[in-house]
């Protein structure tokens, strides 16, 4: 799975990365919580950026999962993105990665050859991937779902 990271304050006068999220960013982040758990979306591991924002959109998600806080996502870069989850463990059913545009978009869209498009704050797409985590490559994924705050 890939979000967007939740709606986040306006950064003037304060570093991007320290950047946190606004009440609207906090309601969407606990919403897009409850409808993974609804969906029996709950993942095993999280690979998230280290950006203020997106710790807290992981934090109001409560699930219940580790985390890698990997700087490589704050860089922004879509295959760096492929390269984190070719790296994650075997054990790991279902991956989670919260991260930040445009580089999350871009990585649904090469993950799958598809993707919608918009992909807003707090935006969600569930993606199949055959085989192991190692062997993810480019257009191998199926986009499952998309949900966003206003599904």
């Amino acid at each position: 799975m890939v979000l967007r990271h939740a709606k986040a304050v306006a950064g003037f006068g304060t570093a991007d990365i320290d950047r946190v999220l606004n009440d609207r960013g906090r309601r969407d982040a606990a919403a897009a919580g409850e409808w993974l758990r609804a969906n029996g979306l709950v993942p095993d591991r999280v690979l998230c950026s280290p950006a203020a924002r997106t710790r807290e959109t992981l934090g109001l998600l409560a699930v219940d999962a580790p985390a890698d806080h990997e700087p490589v996502i704050y860089a922004n870069d879509p295959d760096e993105l492929l390269g984190l989850v070719a790296e994650a463990p075997e054990d790991a059913g279902t991956l989670l990665l919260v991260g930040h545009n445009p580089s999350v978009h871009q990585f649904v869209h090469d993950l799958t050859g598809e993707s919608p498009a918009t992909f807003p704050t707090c935006a969600l797409a569930v993606i199949d991937l055959p085989g192991a985590w190692s062997e993810a490559r480019p257009g191998l994924g199926t986009l499952r779902t998309v949900h966003t705050p206003k599904d």
